[in-house]
């Protein structure tokens, strides 16, 4: 694709996605996650991404990673949770923000994990900014161009230490010290191939 990201673009793209959705009577374990877009001061379009806070047992501990947890009997549908998730997590507040569409459903399965358990992510732009305010659960956020990300610019190969050993993951180096991998790394993916038909992740 020649031409520069852009949030019409990309909304309109999404307007056209069937997401292609898991059944939740075979998935147990329910959770969605938030991607969150802006328009920068360079007109380029930004994505948020999380810093999970170190935590014992958790199977993301640290890593980066969008906004979200699991669904609660309160909540809905699977983008409300994504909503509640993210205000809980981040302080950023969805409920009146534009919303742009549900990409497809994953299965989440961490190296060394079962957790039959489905991830729905839901695309929302923010036009004005909001106060973040992070709970325990969230080290830091990070605001980063979508562009290299979608070129495969930043794209790298690095050694993980996965089951006691160091494992080689593909992965995005984002802001030169954070490395996003795993599974929001085929989120990334999902995304892009719906902005891009003809989108190849890179090598």
């Amino acid at each position: 694709m020649s031409q520069q990201l852009s949030i019409d673009l990309i909304q309109n793209r999404l307007k056209q996605h069937a997401a292609s959705l898991l059944s939740e009577s075979v998935y147990p374990r329910q959770a969605a996650v938030a991607l969150l877009l802006r328009e920068s001061k360079q007109k380029e379009v930004d994505i948020l991404f999380i810093r999970r806070a170190e935590r014992a047992g958790d199977p993301w501990s640290g890593h980066m990673a969008f906004p979200g947890g699991h669904m609660e009997d309160a909540d809905q549908n699977l983008k409300n949770a994504a909503i509640r998730e993210t205000q809980e997590e981040i302080g950023i507040d969805l409920e009146h923000v534009e919303y742009l569409g549900e990409l497809d459903h994953l299965s989440a399965n961490p190296v060394g994990r079962n957790l039959n358990m489905l991830i729905a992510p839901h695309v929302f732009v923010l036009h004005e900014p909001q106060r973040e305010d992070l709970n325990y659960e969230v080290a830091e956020t990070v605001w980063t161009p979508l562009m290299p990300i979608f070129t495969g610019d930043n794209h790298v190969q690095e050694d993980r230490h996965v089951g006691g050993q160091p494992t080689p993951y593909a992965g995005y180096r984002i802001t030169g010290q954070h490395f996003v991998w795993g599974l929001t790394y085929r989120m990334l993916h999902s995304f892009c191939g719906v902005i891009d038909s003809n989108w190849l992740p890179p090598d």
